[in-house]
């Protein structure tokens, strides 16, 4: 009796597990957001697909949005200034870009902290001293550094472009529990729906330099472009030194194939 006893018992507490699976109401919120979260929207750039390469303008003007936008609030520390050579700037003109920021130091006289003049040599300044400054002045929201921001966020470019376009007015249908509270903001591209971080882009709010329109739109191509890069500055060197390798082996196969044909050609019979 011990065994079927025990089966029973077993065979009792699955049944009990699977009737507490499918009766439990579903109060997870996440999966009721999710019903009102959006796809990413496609974003088409020159650094795509098989043939790669930088549209520098492009990389320019999003520079430009960071540098005039975004850096209020978020960091770009695994970049330097000397780096935007690769942007087309010349070395007077990062010169001059390193020289317009304000970079930490040490008084060498008094040792107290200080600040100066940037150099190529150094990486783009955080906007907040610490993260606790950064949380008093964003809601209790720490703004993620954006290095790499398209290679940490899952959708990459695709997403960064859809949530800086994807800010609106919450849906009519949208529950009440899921509405944005006091300091959030309604983006259906964003995991739960509402965040911390208010629309930052607005239409005609840098002026290129090269007399492209500003509208939101370009805006935010441009900068996540230029976010594509900061994240992987060698993606097109890469791809067309795979392409070169690829090349290389293809020939040296045709050509081994082809000596073995001529070597061993006299010596089938």
């Amino acid at each position: 009796m011990v065994r079927p006893l025990g089966f029973l018992v077993g065979l009792g507490f699955i049944a009990a597990l699977v009737l507490a699976i499918f009766t439990t109401p579903l109060k997870n919120e996440p999966n009721v957001a999710y019903s009102f979260v959006k796809h990413p929207k496609h974003l088409k750039l020159a650094s795509d697909g098989v043939a790669p390469h930088w549209d520098v303008a492009q990389l320019q003007r999003g520079m430009q949005v960071y540098r005039e936008v975004c850096s209020a609030c978020h960091s770009l520390n695994l970049v330097a200034f000397r780096n935007i050579e690769d942007l087309g700037y010349t070395e007077g003109q990062v010169k001059t870009f390193a020289k317009s920021f304000q970079v930490p130091s040490v008084n060498p006289d008094t040792g107290e902290p200080a600040t100066r003049d940037g150099l190529p040599s150094d990486y783009f300044p955080a906007p907040y001293a610490n993260e606790v400054a950064a949380r008093a002045a964003n809601n209790n929201a720490v703004p993620p550094d954006l290095s790499l921001i398209t290679k940490a966020r899952e959708g990459g470019k695709d997403y960064i472009y859809s949530l800086l376009t994807g800010y609106q007015n919450p849906p009519a249908n949208l529950p009440k529990e899921l509405q944005p509270g006091a300091g959030l903001h309604f983006n259906p591209y964003f995991p739960n729906l509402n965040l911390a971080m208010a629309k930052p882009l607005a239409d005609s709010q840098v002026t290129y330099a090269d007399g492209t329109t500003a509208s939101v739109d370009q805006m935010a191509k441009d900068v996540t472009a230029f976010l594509v890069w900061t994240a992987e500055p060698k993606l097109v060197t890469r791809v067309w030194a795979g392409w070169a390798v690829l090349g290389f082996l293809v020939i040296f196969s045709i050509l081994t194939y082809l000596s073995y044909r001529n070597i061993w050609a006299d010596k089938k019979h």
